[in-house]
């Protein structure tokens, strides 16, 4: 079973960096196509950045494309999102989810395994 947890969130100011990460406590973690999305308050969960079981192909949403960069080391079952030049608009509770899919999608509900969730503040 997929167990994800998630570290590296805080706060920070505008054009600072953070690194996410989000480790898997299962066994088939090679096997699980990864992504990250983000969710405020009161709306749906958005799709940030995705990337197949190998990590050979990346896949990011507009408002993040040259600032953030998803990655994954399977050795250690960890997937990670790195997040440089953060703007106040990034502020956000962030979650990684993975599925058993070969191809990355951006749509939530085709995730079956989620994280906790870890607090991004970014202020002005």
């Amino acid at each position: 079973q997929v167990q994800l947890v998630e570290s590296g969130g805080g706060l920070v100011q505008a054009g600072d960096s953070l690194r996410l990460s989000c480790a898997d406590s299962g066994r088939t973690f090679s096997g699980y196509t990864m992504a990250w999305f983000r969710q405020v308050p009161g709306k749906e969960r958005q799709f940030v950045a995705g990337l197949t079981r190998s990590g050979g192909s990346t896949y990011y949403a507009d408002s993040v494309k040259g600032r953030f960069t998803i990655s994954r080391d399977n050795a250690k079952n960890t997937v990670y999102l790195q997040m440089n030049s953060l703007k106040p608009e990034d502020t956000n509770i962030y979650y990684c989810a993975a599925r058993d899919g070969i191809v990355v999608v951006m749509t939530s509900g085709q995730y079956k395994y989620w994280g906790q969730g870890t607090q991004v503040t970014v202020s002005s």
